[in-house]
């Protein structure tokens, strides 16, 4: 299992970068026109330049995949209570389509509970307009969401897990000096 956990957050951090921001838990990725290298990849790298030359970089998510007892059942779950289309089964049908935002990435050490149980390899964090709508929208159906009482400087959470236990963060993102 353990090697399982190095291996996903590995592959992860390969195929996102390590681009990752400092100084809270929820490292926000790096907008497209402030790239970021890791201090990893060397001392004498420059933000955004890989060998002299500006750095190609991905510009955002294009899927999540991961493994499900139901996939079809779980799949109905997401788009019914969360509005994630599914993948098309044609040309003529469209892919869901997120809204232009931030991104939080950041791996979290094997041992960390932020995620419940510990045999949860990933958690998925949605942006969510209206937390306290969507909440009650998911309580209404049945769904337990816990919606922390904090306030954060970047926004307001809440957790709920989908049918399978998979942990599931939502967020309703405060933008840079917005009245909370």
């Amino acid at each position: 299992m353990i090697f399982q956990r190095r291996q996903v957050l590995r592959i992860l951090s390969v195929a996102f970068g390590s681009s990752i921001v400092g100084g809270n838990q929820f490292g926000f990725a790096q907008t497209a026109s402030q790239p970021m290298t890791s201090p990893a990849v060397g001392s004498s790298a420059k933000r955004g330049v890989a060998g002299g030359t500006e750095m190609e970089k991905v510009t955002g998510i294009g899927g999540l995949f991961f493994r499900a007892h139901d996939p079809k059942g779980l799949a109905r779950w997401y788009q019914q209570h969360l509005g994630i289309s599914l993948i098309p089964s044609s040309y003529e049908e469209s892919p869901w389509q997120q809204e232009a935002g931030p991104t939080a990435f950041s791996p979290f050490d094997e041992t960390s509970d932020y995620f419940g149980d510990v045999h949860k390899m990933w958690m998925v964090n949605f942006r969510v307009r209206d937390l306290d709508r969507m909440a009650a929208q998911l309580r209404a159906a049945g769904i337990e969401v816990k919606i922390d009482p904090q306030s954060y400087p970047n926004g307001r959470f809440a957790r709920l897990h989908d049918p399978e236990g998979n942990p599931i963060e939502l967020w309703q993102v405060v933008k840079p000096g917005a009245a909370r």
